[in-house]
């Protein structure tokens, strides 16, 4: 289950892999690897059809960033979701945020099993700080119905 301080301890990781950043700057992917570089965290894209984003180096995996980072961020459909896990795994990384739409019981269970740290069914950038505005009425919203991490 998510806790507040999941989310705290995640969030104060300073290298974050974001997996499914999409090259044509139109989708959620990019948006938050954006808005992540923006808040001054150290973002590293990973996805296997590019080379590049926005001039930065683009890993094809999890694997290729092996003890580069400690948190990643996955934003890939469910059965994705289960193979980058595995990666993360092998790439000793013990954070994962399996942002909304990504979430799979399956890559759930093994980083429970396995002792990786995970958050699934919330949106970082609703609390990555400084949030935007829409991201701070969503985060607001949810803890007027009670819906906010304890």
């Amino acid at each position: 289950m998510t806790s507040k301080k999941l989310i705290e301890e995640f969030l104060s990781e300073k290298d974050i892999a974001v997996v499914g950043v999409s090259r044509s700057g139109k989708k959620f992917g990019y948006t938050l690897f954006k808005d992540l570089k923006t808040k001054g965290y150290n973002v590293y894209p990973v996805n296997p059809n590019a080379a590049f984003i926005d001039d930065e180096k683009c890993y094809p995996s999890l694997l290729a960033l092996r003890g580069k980072v400690d948190a990643a961020v996955l934003v890939v459909p469910p059965f994705a979701t289960k193979e980058v896990v595995k990666d993360a795994y092998a790439a000793e990384i013990k954070k994962i945020w399996m942002q909304l739409g990504s979430e799979s019981e399956e890559a759930v269970i093994f980083c429970e099993e396995t002792g990786i740290d995970v958050i699934q069914n919330e949106c970082v950038l609703m609390f990555a700080e400084p949030a935007a505005f829409f991201h701070k009425a969503h985060r607001w919203v949810n803890g007027l119905v009670g819906k906010l991490p304890r």
